[in-house]
């Protein structure tokens, strides 16, 4: 009994032990897996990065080319020459046909498309304009650019690679010159489906390709609805929507979808696009599963052999042998992809690539090189590559770079002539490096060659461009000389005072009218400052608004006080800066026009303009006066005659009586006309009760009269001199007469405050309003009066309409005048 105890016991500690062994190996190996499986994520994103950098940068240098054509010069220069765009399509068809990519356009310095290879297309680009476009914006800017996103006009998604396009002589860009190339082959050849998802995301995290299908176009995280208005808001990836992949971080390296599943997440920035990152993912149900699998077929051997040793021992062969089968799968895995991804890459990769055996034959050509040349397979594998060569250079080739080719390993930028199998030159350069077997023996050559028969075709144009410029300076050296007798003849005889100076005040260049004006001559004055020839007064008004032009580096008028000959003379002075390439002011200008007597000659208008203002308000003094008291008298007598005879005709003569009341009636309506006349010439609420009484009194008249709806508001107005008064009250009779009889408003709002020692008063209705720029001198003088006595009370007046937007009109006055003054 205590045998079999010690043996259930000794059986179940082995059990225990086994068990507790199996425990720890799964999870030491499931800590093992994740921890690989973190490790080939990071390494995954970084290659995958590196690759998809490489694919999308390969377009830039036939960009480049495209744009540095002839053909695309003179189509943006004779838009409508029918001849020069037909050659720029033709030129955009080969560059499309001969890369592969979806399409070639050219766009002209407005953005709009005139020229494309997919003009015949439904979804043509010809007429379109992509001014909005980034690659556009920089392009047309002078920079070089790439750009990634969802084509507005044919819906496919690209890689545009923009350049631009600038005239014969350089100069700023007239054009631009783009390649689109599909996405479409960057997912057949990297961003495919396999061990783990690839997700190529955008600014703003929306998908832009994907090797999960079901993601595309969908955001990463999940995004606010301010998000997606940004994303609407670049036109990049389509009109949406963008839903969410359903994916929530939950730390640096992990992240869950909706159901729960965990993956490893690993982002790498992709730096040739800026805010582009490529993110691997990895399921870690995978990675668990792989750690657990290789575990119960362990365990399973371990119990069946009841055998704690053995099964010890078949447990660590087995994890060994699964280990190393397990690499060498997945290095196969990864060696077979890297094979095909390689083949896919020399194929389809826009340039001309070719390896040579250590005989110099041919053993492998690129699908571009047999399509540049026109040649098939079949022709050119097995063949010397001299035979494809102009006699003078396969001589070179044969006993020069062939030879130091295989003693050192490579060469670099050997120019050759291929021969195409219509028999035109195609002019190249050639680099190659060497392919060595395990002992260090050279076995084949990798080379790529560079198309620069357009590189050459240039070199000519641009020497011809040269001696055009070069003529054209000539000329331009004549029109400069001619110009400058003209400004000098300008300077002498201007009646305008002129001068220059360098960025520390030191006078460069005057006219002789500032010679007279400071009484110095030319070399006197050369070199010298503002304080050293005008006094200390002058000199320091001169230096401020010097000193305003310097820093603001904006034109600056003012006007300045100069005494000379005895007297005091106003001038109208405009500066304005010289700015040199770098931003900074090189020179400062001056024009000084004298406006003395200008000046005088507006001051006797003003004078004369209040004077007969003046006399207008005492003259409706009078008139109103003399029909209040004189005609208002005579009209009162009259009604009481009229009221007496309708008394004694009363039952008398029925008719007699009624014509003596329609008198009374008619004499009462003109006295009451006649007071309103009377009112209006000189209202007695403005000179008994004041200011804000009289326009009460006035608005409410006008709402009565015109049935149009007038609020007058006032806020702390305190008692105002006659001058003020009248001008104020003015202002706004006739701002709400302009009102009654052009804007067809329905309501006027009337203000009057004070603030800071000014009195604002301001009329606004909601009426048609008007463009004030276009008021004809006609139109404009009821605005114009009103200006004129806002100057003389010694204000301003400012109006603002728009067609639609009804009008304003504000006069502000200052309140610290006497009270009293001229009527």
């Amino acid at each position: 009994m205590r045998l079999r105890i010690i043996l259930l016991t000794l059986s179940l500690l082995a059990l225990v032990s086994t068990a507790a062994g199996a425990m720890y190996y799964y999870y030491s190996l499931r800590e093992s897996a994740v921890a690989q499986a973190h490790r080939q994520a990071a390494s995954r994103a970084q290659m995958l990065t590196n690759q998809i950098s490489g694919f999308l940068s390969q377009n830039q240098k036939p960009a480049a080319a495209l744009a540095s054509l002839h053909e695309m010069q003179q189509a943006l220069l004779n838009p409508r020459d029918d001849e020069a765009l037909d050659q720029a399509n033709a030129v955009l068809d080969k560059f499309q046909r001969t890369l592969g990519v979806d399409v070639c356009y050219l766009m002209d310095a407005t953005g709009l498309t005139i020229a494309s290879s997919n003009r015949k297309s439904a979804d043509t680009f010809v007429g379109h304009n992509f001014s909005f476009r980034p690659y556009y914006q920089n392009a047309i800017a002078g920079k070089v650019a790439k750009y990634l996103a969802l084509g507005t006009t044919s819906k496919k998604r690209g890689a545009y690679y923009s350049h631009p396009v600038r005239g014969p002589g350089g100069g700023p860009p007239i054009g631009v010159a783009v390649i689109k190339a599909p996405i479409r082959l960057l997912e057949k050849t990297v961003i495919q489906p396999g061990e783990g998802v690839t997700l190529l995301v955008g600014p703003h995290g929306v998908i832009f390709s994907t090797s999960r299908p079901q993601w595309l176009s969908h955001t990463l995280w999940d995004a606010p609805l301010e998000e997606w208005e940004a994303i609407a808001r670049t036109r990049q990836f389509g009109e949406g929507p963008w839903p969410w992949t359903g994916l929530t971080r939950r730390g640096e390296h992990l992240v869950v979808d909706q159901k729960g599943r965990e993956y490893l997440f690993y982002a790498a920035p992709l730096a040739i696009f800026p805010r582009w990152r490529v993110v691997y993912l990895r399921d870690m149900a995978e990675v668990v599963r792989g750690a657990w699998q290789p575990f119960v077929r362990t365990t399973g051997v371990a119990v069946l052999g009841l055998c704690l040793f053995a099964g010890l021992s078949v447990y660590f062969l087995y994890r060994k042998a699964s280990q190393e089968i397990l690499r060498r799968r997945v290095a196969e895995q990864d060696l077979r992809r890297s094979e095909e991804r390689y083949r896919g890459l020399y194929h389809n990769t826009p340039a001309l690539l070719h390896s040579i055996d250590t005989s110099g034959r041919l053993v492998d050509v690129s699908d571009y090189w047999m399509e540049a040349l026109g040649y098939s397979s079949q022709e050119v594998i097995g063949r010397r590559l001299t035979d494809f060569l102009t006699p003078e250079s396969r001589r070179r080739a044969e006993q020069e770079v062939l030879p130091g080719f295989f003693r050192q390993g490579f060469c670099k930028d050997v120019s050759y002539q291929f021969i195409k199998k219509d028999g035109s030159v195609v002019e190249v350069l050639l680099s190659a490096i060497a392919e060595r077997d395990e002992a260090g023996r050279i076995v084949k050559s990798l080379a790529v060659l560079s198309d620069v028969t357009t590189l050459k075709r240039t070199e000519e144009e641009l020497r011809r461009a040269q001696e055009k410029l070069s003529q054209h300076s000539r000329d331009l050296e004549r029109q400069v000389r001619q110009r400058t007798r003209e400004i000098t003849s300008f300077l002498r005889y201007t009646p305008a005072v002129v001068y220059m100076k360098d960025a520390q005040g030191h006078y460069v260049m005057v006219n002789s009218r500032f010679e007279e004006m400071c009484g110095l001559d030319t070399e006197q004055l050369w070199g010298k400052t503002v304080q050293e020839v005008f006094p200390p007064a002058v000199a320091a008004q001169f230096q401020a608004n010097d000193q305003r032009v310097l820093e603001s580096k904006r034109p600056y008028q003012v006007e300045e006080r100069v005494p000379h000959g005895g007297e005091e003379y106003t001038y109208l002075s405009v500066r304005f800066p010289i700015i040199d390439e770098g931003g900074q002011v090189s020179r400062l200008c001056g024009i000084m026009v004298n406006i003395t007597d200008l000046q005088r000659a507006q001051e006797k208008l003003r004078r004369l303009s209040g004077s007969i203002m003046a006399s207008q308000e005492k003259e409706r003094n009078a008139i109103a006066r003399e029909l209040h008291d004189e005609l208002g008298q005579v009209l009162t007598a009259l009604r009481m005659d009229a009221v007496w005879l309708r008394r004694h005709l009363e039952g008398a003569d029925a008719k007699a009586q009624a014509r003596a009341e329609n008198m009374c009636a008619v004499i009462d309506q003109t006295i009451s006309e006649v007071r309103g006349i009377a009112t209006r010439l000189r209202p007695p609420a403005l000179d008994d009760l004041g200011l804000v009484d009289a326009l009460e009194w006035h608005t409410a008249e006008f709402e009565r009269r015109t049935g149009i709806a007038c609020v007058f508001t006032h806020a702390q107005v305190p008692p105002v001199g006659d001058t003020i008064a009248i001008a104020a009250y003015r202002v706004a009779q006739e701002a709400l007469t302009n009102v009654a009889r052009h804007s067809g408003a329905s309501n006027v709002d009337v203000a009057l405050r004070s603030d800071d020692g000014r009195l604002e008063l301001s009329v606004v209705d909601n009426g048609a309003g008007f463009a004030a720029e276009r008021l004809s001198e006609r139109e404009g003088l009821g605005i114009a009066g009103m200006r004129e006595r806002a100057s003389l009370a010694g204000g301003e007046l400012s109006l603002r309409s728009r067609p639609g937007q009804g009008t304003e009109v504000i006069l502000r006055l200052p309140l610290d005048q006497p009270r009293g003054g001229v009527h």
